[in-house]
């Protein structure tokens, strides 16, 4: 989730609806200026007993987060606990239980991208080898329950925790025991935008199909292969889904602030603190009659804060968010920007891509969405065929959307390469979650401490 971090710069207080669309306009780039940000998380353990550290602990959280001092990165703080770090490679930061996530710089390509993955991996990796702890790529903890995780020292989290057991009945298994890949992308306009935001929309069904991860809950198989993507859809509902307004053919700048307009809030930040408003109207912000700031107006932070804590599938801020992975190893943390970026950053590909999905109805989507997160690559798709059939075709435009971009490495070697990962799980037709199933059959008799040989 986002760092906030406190700015000595201008804040201007929003008197019109301009400034609410100005940053999803503000995001428009030429082609030559797109990038790709890859955001990831990663649970932490300690290796002599599996225990989820806590913040303050020797060679806890904080302490993990202070040790890559040692590799050029200098502390954020929050009411003086370091939250984050940050560095040439983008921030690191605590997520509620202590999941440590980066969150990547914008770069140009893809080798680039999983070249910043290898070092932040190798930097955590040796920060583990001094203080005992490993790092696991899994979508959900495999054992933990929620009592036993501890809760990191960030302002939001806290009124973040308060709210969701108002509004759901998962969503503080969402902020404790779960882990995603995200990939950050640019458009070039509205229309563009637009089209991006729909294809990606569609196609997120088949990225939590690739990259489901999850399927132990408390040390037992859960019965689903992404149990983080059904935890979603009962976290809040709100601001979660699949968002069928986004498919009408005015979509666009204005509809998305009009949907964020109706996401109940969940803080303010003032002088360096986080101020309770959840539920509250952002529209009664905009009026001056907001509850926990009653007479105050919002500023153009408050605004950016508030488009930080809407959680579709699909997320619009200054650049589109593509939500639907599990958290997993280093090959498919590479290969879902592989994916995406082949098949929204060419135009023929964009074009192929969305010709494949853009027959199926609101209910269609909605129903690829429900039965995803048991069924994964099984899943059969409105018109005929499977998950797998549809992973077998996109795969292939993403991957003329990689060769048609010619980002080539010292080798020469184009980003293709960054598919094999998940060529492989469509062949076999197993994903991730299903080969962790085989095991705790299999080799590992039930006994659940064996993920733990599978850390990164």
């Amino acid at each position: 989730m986002s760092t906030r971090e406190s700015s000595g710069a201008e804040d201007p207080i929003i008197e019109s609806r301009d400034q609410l669309v100005a940053p999803m306009q503000a995001g428009e780039k030429p082609k030559d200026a797109w990038r790709i940000g890859t955001e990831h998380e990663k649970l932490v353990y300690k290796r002599d007993d599996f225990h989820a550290p806590s913040y303050d602990e020797p060679c806890g959280i904080r302490d993990i987060l202070m040790n890559l001092r040692d590799f050029g990165w200098e502390p954020i703080e929050e009411n003086g606990k370091v939250i984050a770090m940050k560095g040439e490679d983008g921030t690191v930061s605590l997520e509620p239980a202590g999941q440590l996530e980066l969150s990547g710089a914008p770069l140009e390509n893809l080798h680039q991208t999983c070249a910043e993955t290898g070092r932040h991996l190798s930097q955590v990796k040796e920060i583990g080898e001094r203080c005992g702890v490993g790092f696991l790529g899994l979508g959900m903890w495999p054992d933990k329950t929620r009592e036993e995780l501890p809760i990191m020292p960030k302002g939001r989290y806290e009124i973040m925790m308060r709210h969701m057991p108002r509004v759901g009945s998962l969503g503080l298994d969402m902020m404790l025991r779960t882990c995603t890949i995200q990939v950050n992308l640019d458009y070039s306009s509205e229309a563009d935008m637009a089209k991006k935001f729909r294809t990606g929309l569609a196609l997120q069904p088949l990225a939590t199909a690739l990259f489901a991860n999850s399927p132990f809950t408390e040390g037992k198989p859960n019965g689903y292969l992404s149990y983080r993507s059904h935890i979603w859809s009962d976290t809040d509902p709100h601001r979660t889904g699949m968002l069928p307004f986004v498919f009408d053919e005015d979509f666009g700048y204005e509809r998305w602030v009009d949907y964020m307009l109706d996401v109940p809030m969940y803080f303010v930040f003032r002088d360096g603190k986080y101020i309770d408003a959840a539920g509250q109207s952002f529209r009664d912000f905009l009026d001056g009659k907001l509850p926990a700031l009653p007479g105050e107006k919002p500023t153009a932070s408050d605004w950016w804060d508030h488009l930080s804590t809407a959680f579709p599938e699909v997320r619009l801020k200054s650049f589109l968010e593509m939500r639907g992975a599990d958290g997993g190893p280093w090959s498919r943390i590479c290969a879902l920007p592989a994916f995406w970026v082949g098949l929204l950053y060419d135009q023929t590909a964009l074009d192929a891509a969305w010709d494949r999905v853009k027959h199926w109805s609101v209910e269609e989507r909605e129903e690829l969405r429900n039965a995803v997160p048991k069924h994964a690559l099984d899943t059969p798709l409105p018109r005929g065929g499977t998950m797998r059939d549809l992973g077998k075709d996109i795969l292939e435009i993403a991957r003329l959307g990689l060769s048609n971009r010619a980002r080539l490495n010292t080798s020469g070697d184009n980003e293709t390469g960054f598919l094999e990962t998940l060529d492989e799980i469509v062949a076999s037709g197993k994903v991730p979650a299903q080969r962790l199933l085989d095991k705790y059959h299999g080799e590992w008799a039930g006994d659940i401490k064996r993920v733990y040989k599978y850390s990164f």
